[in-house]
């Protein structure tokens, strides 16, 4: 079985410390010094921090860096939440295109 990228991983772990810390993405961006639009491309795997910017995040969760990169998930875990992800990608593709096939249609 094909384990989680370290993108994915680092993500998920980023989310679940902010939460745990209580904090919103507004409050952990403002702390850290970057922008919510980054900090949400960061917890949704879309981009990944510098190493200046991974120590400032890990600094306002006051967590060591590791932690950001351990996945604690057995594989059967791993496996539904990898076919979760198929799934929402497979939603947001087929929603996108209807939406812009309806856009033809109503548009012309």
């Amino acid at each position: 079985m094909e384990k989680s990228s370290l993108k994915d991983i680092f993500s998920k772990k980023l989310r679940e410390n902010r939460r745990k810390r209580g904090f919103t993405q507004e409050k952990l961006a403002e702390i850290v010094g970057i922008s919510t639009h980054y900090l949400a491309m960061l917890e949704t795997a879309r981009n990944f921090p510098t190493s200046d910017t991974l120590e400032r995040l890990c600094a306002a969760l006051e967590i060591p860096v590791y932690e950001l990169f351990i996945t604690d998930l057995s594989p059967r875990e791993e496996l539904e939440q990898l076919r979760q992800d198929i799934v929402n990608e497979i939603n947001q593709t087929v929603n996108k295109a209807i939406k812009q096939s309806f856009a033809e249609v109503v548009g012309n």
